[in-house]
Parts: C-alpha cells; sequence; structure tokens
C-alpha cells in the first residue's frame, strides 16, 4: 500500500540514466502505457497520460507501494527534490499534484474567485494552492470546525458551515453572495462529492462560469441539466496529475514550505500504522489534513 511517496534513490539499474544512488525524490505513482510497455493509446500520445485506457498506480493495483523498504519503479516516475525540501514535505507531493492538476485544468486566471466545498486533505491543498496562485477571494465551506480552522490557516477568506443554523436555507450561498459577487463565484470545485455539494457548487457558480467535480463519487447524483444550460455554466472534472503538475508542486514546496506543512497534521512509524494511521483517521477524521507514514526512518 502507499501510493503518496517519497524517499532516497538506493539502486540504478543497468540501462537507466539520469539518476543516481543518494538521490532523493518524490514518486509519481500513475503508471500509464510508458510504463506497461504497450503501444501509446491516444491519451499518452497527447501528453495526458493520467487518463490512459490502462493507467495504474505504485501504491494501489500496482507491485509496491510506499509502505515497502524498497520499491522498484520506471525512472520516468522520479521527481528530483531540491535540497532544501526534506522528505517529510516531499510527502505531500502527491495530493498538492491532485490539486495542482485540477485548478490547472479548470481554467483558473489570477484574480478568479472560488468555492471550495470540503476542507478533508485536497479542499486544504486546494485552498493552499489557489491562495498561492492569486485567487481574488476563496471562500470554504466545512461542517467540522478543526477542517473549517485548518482551512483559514491555508487562506480561505471566509469558512463557512453549510448546516449552520441561519435564516437563509443556504448559508453558504448566502456567504458568497455577501463575500464574492450576487452572482456568484468564478469556479466552484466540489472536493466532497454528495448531493448537497454538487447542488450547492452549481448554485454558487456565476452564469458562464465553471462548476469544477474533484470528488470521487460512491453512488451516481442527480443532476438538472438546465442549471448548467439555462446559464451556460461548464461543468467538468479532473483525475489525478502528471509529472508537470509535480514538478510545479514540488517548487512551491521549495519556496513555501513552512507553510505546506501545515497540511501534516500526524507522522506515524510504519509499526504503528494501524493504531495511529488507520484507525485514527477512522475515529478522528476531522482532526487530521494527511497523517505520514515512516518507514526506515524517513517519512513517506
Amino acid at each position: 500500500m502507499g501510493h503518496e511517496m517519497c524517499g532516497t534513490v538506493v539502486e540504478v539499474g543497468r540501462e537507466v540514466s539520469g539518476v543516481s544512488v543518494g538521490q532523493r525524490v518524490a514518486v509519481n505513482p500513475a503508471m500509464d502505457d510508458r510504463h506497461h510497455g504497450t503501444a501509446q493509446c491516444k491519451a499518452c500520445i497527447s501528453g495526458r497520460h493520467n487518463i490512459c485506457n490502462r493507467v495504474t498506480f505504485y501504491g494501489l493495483n500496482a507491485n509496491g507501494g510506499g509502505f515497502s523498504d524498497e520499491i522498484a519503479v520506471k525512472p520516468l516516475a522520479l521527481v528530483p527534490l531540491p535540497e532544501n525540501v526534506p522528505l517529510k514535505l516531499a510527502g505531500l507531493a502527491e495530493p498538492l499534484a491532485v490539486a495542482a492538476h485540477m485548478i490547472r485544468i479548470s481554467g483558473f486566471r489570477k484574480g478568479d474567485s472560488a468555492v471550495v466545498l470540503g476542507a478533508g486533505p485536497i479542499g486544504c491543498a486546494l485552498t493552499f494552492l489557489l491562495k498561492h496562485k492569486g485567487a481574488s477571494k476563496i471562500l470554504v465551506s466545512e461542517i467540522a470546525a478543526s477542517r473549517a480552522e485548518q482551512a483559514a490557516s491555508f487562506g480561505a477568506d471566509k469558512v463557512v458551515n453549510p448546516q449552520a443554523n441561519s435564516e437563509s436555507s443556504n448559508p453558504v450561498i448566502s456567504a458568497v453572495h455577501e463575500l464574492i459577487d450576487e452572482d456568484g463565484a468564478d469556479i466552484s470545485f466540489d472536493a466532497c462529492g454528495i448531493q448537497a455539494t454538487l447542488d450547492t457548487a452549481i448554485a454558487c457558480t456565476r452564469p458562464g462560469g465553471t462548476v469544477f467535480n474533484v470528488a470521487i463519487h460512491e453512488r451516481p447524483l442527480s443532476l438538472q441539466l438546465n442549471s448548467i444550460s439555462l446559464s451556460e455554466k461548464k461543468l467538468t472534472g479532473g483525475i489525478c496529475y502528471t509529472k508537470a503538475d509535480f514538478e510545479e508542486v514540488v517548487q512551491i514546496l521549495s519556496e513555501r514550505g513552512e507553510e505546506a506543512e501545515k497540511l501534516i497534521t500526524s507522522v506515524v512509524p510504519l509499526a504503528n500504522v494501524i493504531d495511529g494511521g488507520f484507525k485514527e483517521l477512522i475515529n478522528n477524521t476531522a482532526n487530521h489534513v494527511k497523517i505520514l507514514i515512516e518507514v526506515n526512518g524517513e517519512e513517506n
């Protein structure tokens, strides 16, 4: 297990160039046709390797993962780390790359306003990167008080509890009108993936704006397409990342590592991964953004 990983190169294949023993790297776990040695699909040919027809992932559905002492990966999966980015910070590269990819393909431009629905790991990463990229206003919707505080610390201009007692039928939409504009935000990112957040995302996006799905859904949702067509809103989504997204966030970690480190809420040795990792997330999800697992004394 473990698809969010980084580490130190301990051995290099005879035919591998450009990689050296002792080099510190983050790993892009997405495996496309180039990894499998097959003819490249149209998505891969176009450079969109994240939507390859045969995409798999180290640590999820391919051999090896970050919870092992060592793992063999293709050299094209490696993203070298700057000297000032420790492995602890590099463990954030994968979730930050997800957020960076979503922001990039959403069409976001500096000065745009944004709504982020959900302040879990990806929601907080979105908030952090939107602030870094120059969003004019960021409003975050979050139920858990501890995660709401985290979202505020990552740059949200306002955090709203969608279940708060309010004179308004939807506190998030009211807050968007108050903070951003009566017409709504330029882009809404749904990082929850439930019916309520989809409906809110559509409702709080301005005419001609973009509703962007970040979440993976457990079940199908209902959609009234008139809410898209009649105001020409764009409904789209994204998945994962490309190597360019990893390279971007590694550079951001080099520049703003101290701020990004707040995403790490716990570091647990591999020997304690069940109680300190899995059970902690099950029982105290709202208290955490990202729990890192130490393998061989280094955060992975």
